[in-house]
């Protein structure tokens, strides 16, 4: 047979180490499976898997008394033992085993202390009957030995329990080590002496020899049953027949018993009546005891009431005490430096004291008793007293700080000294009350509107003096002479515009002033922002959203759009205090800007583009009105440029009026000049502004000289071929890497070749006319003739075509000097007469070469002199 888990040493020390510190002792550990069972159904198994556990029965002493306790350990994941449940011995009511089992090792507990009697009990599994027994005997013994009780046995005979427990007296080997040199010799030890205890006997042994000597004196005869069974009557009749001999005997005692038992039964009457009587009595006093303890049980419940809502009373009262200290700093307290943390605290308190007040952090029923309702509005007055303190002292604080800063002349940019504005005394002044601001705004968020608008008027003064000052003061110690205002008029000698002063003291004094102002006012809308707790997101770049896209025109501070309505109000509270903060400021940088103007209207250009990488520079910065500023700026740099520009047309249209005009216009060489200079100052950006200046400037004079040469037709083309050789040659440098200017020059380019064109085929046909109208003929009479019919029509004969050549080409060399000669007097301008004679000459060799392709297809028995023939002619002339 295999070793019972009973017997494993190592089992009940992993045991005893599961259930280390509870201060138990392990009895007897072993091994069973676990199954689920159900009431009513002690045989059905459950349908999942059994699960292994080991049942140990432990021990605790505490003096004189013992408990005992049924420990069910598991299996952990990784092999290890661990308690899981814990049942008292002196609960269990029920051990049954499972009879309709196959192997009788299947048994169950129930203990009378389980919540839910309603779960089946589990159902334990030994893996034989020795082992079932071994647990069982214990249990029971335990249970006997510690309560002196023995719970309900179903399903096993307790006698047939003992006799087993008899027959397998458990004792275990024990090795001990003899004496040096000696091996081990196992000794045979009763379990009683070893420290764990497994036999008990259900009756004594001195019950069990008189049961065993009764048994042996009969001699059962079991093989003789007839014999065995008149015995036993014989036995029966004898034993019947002492038992009537023993009662007839034995009459006197009974009499004398039954008086005894009528005496008694007298006594028990009369007890009766007398614990009737005292149950009555009993049934009053227990009705009242009852009448008494509901009379106590509902003063206790209303003294436990009583001392709750005294509880909440004092809590209440708690709330709705106004501290002395608070009440007199807040109505009547000062503001100086030294006493802000007085006003902090109070403000906290008065914040959190109407905050506690409120549903939910005040229960809705308190909400409606009166001494809750005089105590709010208390505090609402208390509160409505303190921010009209509190606003009245920061409105005429703001005032004072700027008036003190005003009345110091020092302070400003004097005669001689520019002087930056330095605002850090100014802020550090204006923080002491920035905690103030932010309870103020906590307690009554109306009290900052004036609170704001005062500060804003009383910094906008000292921004517009400081700036006003500074703009002075930058203008009189910048010396520079006045440039020309009429660039495209006047006589064109003298050479004032190419020898024009150096005016980049203009641009350095307007970069000065961004400079200086332009972080300031920034710095200036940050501190408004968080000064005076606007409650705006991080602000972005114009045109950008919070998301990265692009918005459209009508965020005008470049702050981001918000979402909820709240948010959307203080965003258009800040930009009206933006508005406030830097009112009026853009006239002192457009007084420099006019400055700068009247003395150079060129030095727009280079301020325009300072204007714009100060634009490209502030996009990251939290101050979205400094970046309108500075667009207005532009808008208005640009405006006075397009002055300039709208001037420079109307001197160019002035030129109409001179009718009798000859040679070059004085404008065509001045605009080149101009150019180069606006180049100069554009440094090849602000490109939109200096080609829109290009292109109202040279259409005007396209058109202008378009007018002029229409007042006399004879010169018409000689004056625009001059004007747009003289555009052409004074632009060509600048042309070369401005593409507007390129565009125009291409266009002046076309309108001097069509100039040139026509006024050589004017000269050619007032000394060849007659050549060209004949071949004109023959072009016309071929759209409706063949060629050879051509010969035959009416002044187009043979003899007609020698009578033409004879007369224009008989005396060629005089016509083509005279046709030079004509040329070289109807110029103004020499230089364009070498140009022109060779235009002149490829046009004529252009019209000859035709004709005598002509010739050749409608004459061809007539002889004409060849193209070489003339060719040569025209170059030896």
């Amino acid at each position: 047979m295999a070793k019972s888990s009973a017997d494993d040493e190592e089992l009940r020390r992993a045991c005893q180490a599961a259930i280390e510190g509870s201060k138990q002792k392990i009895m007897i550990s072993i091994r069973v499976a676990k199954r689920r069972g159900i009431w009513g159904k002690s045989g059905k198994l459950a349908s999942y898997m059994a699960k292994p556990r080991v049942l140990a029965l432990c021990l605790k002493s505490e003096g004189h008394k013992k408990q005992a306790f049924l420990r069910v350990l598991k299996y952990s994941s990784g092999g290890v033992i661990e308690p899981a449940k814990l049942y008292k011995l002196k609960h269990l009511s029920r051990v049954e085993v499972i009879t309709n089992e196959p192997s009788g090792c299947t048994f169950t507990m129930g203990f009378d202390n389980l919540s839910s009697q309603s779960v089946a009990p589990p159902q334990w599994t030994m893996r034989n009957i020795d082992d079932r027994n071994r647990i069982l005997f214990c249990i029971l013994n335990v249970c006997k030995e510690a309560f002196g009780r023995l719970p309900k046995v179903v399903g096993i005979d307790v006698v047939e329990m003992a006799l087993w427990a008899k027959e397998n007296k458990p004792s275990v080997i024990t090795q001990k080590k003899q004496q040096a040199g000696h091996g081990p010799v196992s000794t045979r030890v009763a379990e009683s002496d070893l420290k764990v205890t497994v036999e008990k006997y259900l009756i004594s042994t001195a019950e069990e020899d008189d049961m065993e000597a009764l048994l042996g004196s009969y001699v059962m005869g079991i093989g003789e049953a007839e014999a065995f069974s008149a015995r036993l009557k014989r036995e029966l009749l004898a034993l019947e027949a002492a038992n009537v001999h023993a009662m007839l005997e034995s009459e006197p005692l009974v009499e004398e018993v039954l008086q005894g038992l009528e005496a008694a039964t007298h006594c028990v009457d009369d007890m009766d009546e007398w614990l009737g009587t005292f149950n009555v009595k009993l049934r009053h006093i227990r009705e009242d005891i009852e009448s008494i303890e509901t009379r106590n049980n509902k003063l206790e419940m209303h003294s436990v009431n009583n001392k709750a809502l005294i509880q909440e009373l004092d809590k209440l009262l708690e709330r709705l005490c106004v501290p002395s200290e608070y009440a007199t700093c807040m109505s009547r307290g000062k503001f100086d430096e030294a006493r802000m943390t007085q006003n902090i605290e109070a403000c906290e308190w008065l914040t959190g004291a109407l905050r506690g007040l409120e549903v939910p952090n005040l229960d809705s029923t308190y909400g409606n008793m009166r001494a809750v309702k005089e105590k709010r509005a208390e505090l609402e007055k208390l509160k409505a007293t303190f921010v009209r303190r509190a606003s009245g002292f920061l409105i005429k604080y703001f005032a004072n700080l700027v008036d003190s800063v005003m009345s110091d002349k020092n302070y400003f940019s004097q005669r001689g000294q520019l002087k930056q504005p330095d605002h850090a005394d100014l802020r550090y002044k204006c923080r002491i009350y920035a905690h103030l601001l932010q309870h103020l705004k906590s307690l009554d968020k109306n009290c900052l509107l004036p609170l704001r608008k005062a500060y804003c008027s009383s910094l906008n003064l000292l921004l517009r003096r400081e700036a006003r000052e500074f703009a002075n003061e930058l203008r009189a110690s910048t010396k520079v002479s006045i440039s020309p205002t009429t660039w495209l008029e006047g006589s064109p000698c003298g050479n004032q515009i190419g020898n024009s002063t150096d005016t980049s003291a203009l641009s350095d004094a307007y970069i000065k002033m961004l400079t200086i102002f332009i972080p300031l006012l920034v710095d200036e809308s940050s501190f408004l922002a968080h000064f005076m707790c606007f409650e705006v997101p991080a602000l972005v770049p114009p045109g950008v959203g919070a998301n990265g896209n692009k918005r459209g025109s009508n965020d005008d501070l470049g702050i981001m759009n918000m979402d909820s309505n709240d948010s959307k109000a203080d965003l258009q509270s800040l930009n009206e205090s933006l508005q406030d903060l830097l009112d009026g400021i853009h006239e002192d940088f457009y007084a420099v800007v006019d400055w700068a103007y009247k003395i150079d209207p060129l030095r727009c250009i280079s301020m325009h583009l300072i204007t714009e990488r100060y634009l490209s520079g502030q996009q990251a910065d939290a101050a979205g009105f400094v970046r309108v500023l500075l667009g207005y700026l532009a808008s208005k740099i640009s405006l006075q440029f397009n002055r300039f520009v709208d001037e420079a047309c109307h001197q160019i249209e002035r030129n109409e009026h001179n009718v009798r005009q000859m040679g070059i216009l004085p404008y065509i060489p001045r605009f080149a000049t101009l150019a180069i200079r606006m180049e100069q100052y554009a440094q090849g950006q602000s490109r939109d502004l200096v080609d829109l200046a290009y292109t109202k400037l040279v259409s005007i004079i396209f058109v202008t000289l378009e007018k002029v040469a229409q007042t006399d037709p004879k010169t018409y083309d000689i004056f625009l071929l001059e004007n747009y050789a003289a555009f052409l040659n004074s632009l060509y440098d600048v042309a070369n890497f401005v593409p507007t200017l390129a565009k125009f020059y291409q266009q002046a380019s076309g309108a001097y070749e069509e100039a040139c064109m026509r006024h050589i085929n004017m000269l050619m046909h007032s000394q060849f006319e007659r050549l060209f109208q004949f071949a004109r003929k023959i072009k016309d009479l071929m759209f409706t003739i063949s060629p050879e019919e051509i010969q035959f029509q009416l002044g187009l004969s043979k003899m007609e075509f020698r009578k033409m050549l004879k007369s224009s080409l008989s005396g060629f060399d005089k016509s083509i000097a005279a046709m030079h000669k004509k040329l070289q007097k109807s110029l103004t301008s020499q230089e364009l007469l070498p140009s022109l004679w060779e235009m002149c000459k490829k046009a004529f060799m252009d019209k000859y070469v035709g004709i005598t392709q002509l010739a050749a297809r409608i004459y061809p028995t007539e002889s004409i002199p060849s193209v070489s023939e003339i060719r040569n002619l025209l170059a030896s002339l």
